[in-house]
């Protein structure tokens, strides 16, 4: 039999262990230990959308020059964080972007969209449970809100979407900008969208635009490992022959034109599309260049989740229509067939399914909630008008944005009108009286939704950017 002294002592150890574990809980993520929830420390902190984050860089001045100088390196270098007042040291740095950072050279600017990794030089720590984020410099974006919103309305049709807010840029103690802060796909979004049991996570990214690109496409060319190399070079975690296997099945079945549930999660993948084709982007993959996703696939089944908006509502220029200004065609833009021909054949994804009565019913469907919900409650203008007021003087106190205080003023009084105009072409094509294909416009444009009195570049243009830029330049 126990005596109570012995009692006592287990009861005391019971209580420590308890109160141990309970802090870890607590504070783990701010320790570096990596926990699995669907609410992590990071998703209250740095991506409360309520307000605008301090985000302190502090790094060699070295360093800092080597980005400036050398930006297309993409070098990671060394940097302290302080992130609220929340401080992380020896994080990752670099410079991120594609043809945002060409254009951003091209023009005179070196307000680059930059990268952080935190667990980049000390494997396990995390900001709060995070381990990657971007900083995006709203190129093309007056508004500061085009990935803002997209993300938005990703999320409130389901689809796993990044966080984002704003956040004010200092480096070395100088004012940088008023970026928009992302969650990257990685572990961390992994873990907070899908748990512990997770699938496989891709990025296709073609390395010439001129090669074929089939994958990417998600075009199914036989059984080798080889044909799909976009996709198995671009996986965020690791794989072996058995997920690629996996993979290459879906893509099969897809090819078929039946069965899709089999490898197809339809009802994600209608949710995507229903957002993708709101927002006409042109530099998604129902464009010319079929990339900017991510690829996800889990128990045979594959879907799409969201990438990259700045370019979104259509203001892609690289093989637009001519006039790229033209708003009638884009706030029209027929939602059955949101691509030419050339491009839709090509993108079985979307073409296939648009191809079956049932998922059309079932998309459109998903359209009317989404309007519904996102843009005729008067969820959109309110939120709109809330980040406006929320994000102005830090507009204002910007030194490196690409455009003035009363151009952020008129992208966002266009780009909501941009969007209410959308919603009613997009309701009317619902009901049949804007028909919904490229094909129905061009033959009966008289039924069109006119949106002559808006302009497309106002939502950001290279224009501006040279007028802006230049004006900074020395005579």
């Amino acid at each position: 039999m126990l005596k109570h002294r012995h009692i006592d002592k287990i009861s005391i150890s019971s209580i420590i262990i308890a109160v141990l574990i309970t802090v870890l809980f607590m504070h783990g993520e701010s320790l570096g230990l990596r926990t699995f929830q669907s609410a992590p420390g990071y998703a209250s902190r740095l991506f409360d959308a309520e307000e605008v984050h301090s985000i302190e860089l502090f790094l060699t001045d070295e360093d800092w020059t080597s980005i400036l100088e050398n930006p297309k390196e993409k070098k990671y270098v060394h940097a302290t964080v302080i992130i609220d007042g929340e401080k992380i040291s020896d994080v990752g740095l670099r410079v991120k972007g594609s043809n945002s950072l060409n254009q951003t050279l091209k023009y005179g600017s070196q307000r680059f969209s930059l990268k952080i990794e935190f667990d980049h030089y000390v494997s396990g720590r995390t900001y709060f449970g995070l381990d990657k984020i971007s900083l995006q410099s709203s190129f093309q974006d007056n508004a500061y809100m085009k990935d803002v919103l997209a993300y938005d309305m990703m999320a409130k049709m389901g689809v796993p979407s990044p966080l984002t807010s704003y956040a004010f840029v200092r480096v070395n103690d100088e004012d940088w900008g008023l970026f928009v802060a992302v969650e990257e796909p990685e572990d961390a979004f992994a873990r907070r969208n899908f748990g512990t049991d997770r699938g496989n996570l891709y990025k296709p990214e073609y390395k010439r635009l001129s090669d074929d690109n089939s994958d990417i496409f998600l075009i199914y060319s036989g059984e080798e490992f080889h044909h799909y190399e976009n996709i198995f070079e671009r996986s965020v975690f690791k794989v072996n022959d058995t997920d690629k296997k996996r993979l290459i099945e879906s893509l099969r079945i897809l090819s078929t034109g039946e069965n899709f549930e089999e490898g197809i999660d339809v009802d994600a993948v209608l949710r995507y599309f229903t957002v993708q084709t709101f927002v006409v982007n042109l530099d998604g993959y129902l464009g010319r260049t079929g990339h900017n996703y991510f690829l996800y696939e889990k128990d045979g089944k594959i879907s799409l989740l969201p990438w990259d908006y700045n370019l979104a509502y259509a203001t892609y220029a690289l093989g637009m229509p001519n006039p790229i200004d033209d708003s009638t065609l884009f706030v029209n833009y027929p939602i059955h067939t949101p691509a030419p021909y050339e491009y839709m054949s090509k993108r079985p994804l979307f073409f296939e399914l648009m191809k079956n009565g049932e998922m059309v019913k079932q998309y459109n469907a998903l359209y009317d909630d989404f309007l519904k919900i996102y843009i005729e409650s008067g969820y959109l203008e309110e939120k709109m008008e809330s980040i406006r007021v929320m994000i102005a003087p830090y507009v204002e106190r910007d030194p490196t944005k690409f455009a003035s205080v009363e151009d952020f003023h008129l992208a966002v009084d266009t780009l909501k009108e941009f969007c209410l105009l959308r919603a009613q072409s997009v309701r009317a094509q619902l009901e049949g009286s804007i028909p919904s294909t490229f094909r129905g416009q061009r033959e009966n444009p008289e039924y069109r939704i006119d949106a002559s009195h808006i302009r497309i570049p106002d939502l950001g243009d290279f224009e501006d950017m040279r007028r802006l830029i230049n004006g900074r330049l020395p005579e």
